[in-house]
């Protein structure tokens, strides 16, 4: 692998933000891909974030580091030149518009990493057979938009937030999943087992997958019972799974979400009080979701949740509570304006 690699994070927001601090950190030559107050405030003043269990206290933010940033990859393209790699750290709603912009950036051997959340728009690329998830790309747009050979699947497990533009707060974890989405990758020197030396040099704990489908759903059953009762609710981390009727509830979400990956062929041996568990250890912290029903975002439901019941359908496996939470999320979200935001 190079000693600096030509990076660009498209996302640059909690974890993409976060990414790009710490490569940069780390002597790579890194741009971003952002928008609004928060792409103002990289250019002006550079990337900052608070790191660690000062991240909780609201101390001051790290030195910043300047990086070129836009809202336009061909920019990027013009200035830095194609890049060696790409991270996706979009929401999934934002995905498909932006993959076909993305050409620029691209040579013959660079490689993308989607540290995304829920299920990915790429998790039928194995099947080979033109199949998509009409819940994340209603025309096939992103399915079509890279080769997947391309790719390399990130599942997060850490939790950051955009504590005020171009800053990063880092509240809890540090611990990547990275695996090949399908077959052998093109460039043996950016292989996932490669970009986990990558992520581990810049601070990360990272580590390799053979079989990134299943990491993708241990993540999943928490995002698809955590995520949408905590922005129903309001409550961070913590006080769901201290509350003994709401851990009901989670239980019954893990268990159908469980069910649906058996279906997909992917049998998982966490038990649901184990996943709870799992979920406590990051403390007082605000899923995704919650953040961004707070900040008047447009929440990513049908990624975390829609498309985990589009597969059900498909399968045939009944998940009445996820429908159910589903649908009240969705209403809560609609009643606030945030499915158009």
């Amino acid at each position: 692998m190079k000693s600096s690699m030509r990076i660009t994070v498209v996302g640059a927001g909690s974890v993409g933000g976060l990414m790009a601090y710490r490569l940069a950190g780390a002597g790579h030559a890194v741009s971003v891909i952002a928008r609004g107050d928060h792409l103002a405030a990289i250019q002006k003043e550079g990337l900052r974030v608070v790191e660690g269990p000062e991240a909780l206290a609201g101390a001051n933010p790290s030195a910043s580091i300047a990086m070129h940033a836009s809202d336009d990859p061909a920019v990027i393209a013009q200035s830095s030149g194609a890049q060696d790699l790409i991270i996706i750290s979009l929401k999934a709603h934002s995905i498909p518009a932006m993959l076909s912009r993305l050409q620029p950036l691209l040579h013959p051997q660079t490689r993308v990493v989607a540290a995304i959340n829920g299920v990915p728009w790429w998790y039928l690329s194995d099947a080979n057979d033109g199949r998509y998830l009409k819940t994340l790309d209603p025309d096939g747009t992103a399915s079509h938009a890279l080769d997947s050979l391309r790719l390399v699947g990130c599942v997060v497990h850490l939790s950051a937030e955009v504590a005020a533009p171009g800053v990063v707060r880092h509240t809890a974890g540090n611990r990547l999943i990275l695996g090949e989405v399908r077959g052998t990758p093109p460039t043996p020197s950016l292989s996932a087992v490669g970009l986990v030396d990558l992520f581990n040099a810049a601070g990360f704990a990272a580590e390799h997958s053979g079989d990134i489908r299943t990491d993708i759903w241990t993540k999943l059953i928490g995002n698809l019972s955590f995520n949408p009762v905590s922005a129903l609710t309001g409550l961070r981390m913590d006080r769901l799974c201290s509350d003994p009727a709401i851990c009901d509830l989670l239980r019954a979400l893990i268990e159908e979400g469980k069910a649906v990956a058996a279906a997909m062929g992917v049998s998982l041996t966490i038990d649901a009080d184990a996943r709870i568990a799992m979920a406590r250890s990051l403390g007082p912290v605000r899923t995704s979701t919650l953040q961004d029903f707070d900040a008047g975002r447009r929440p990513e439901l049908d990624a975390l949740v829609g498309a985990v019941i589009e597969l059900a359908q498909w399968h045939q496996v009944p998940v009445p509570a996820l429908r159910h939470v589903h649908a009240l999320a969705q209403a809560r979200a609609r009643s606030l304006g945030l499915l158009s935001a």
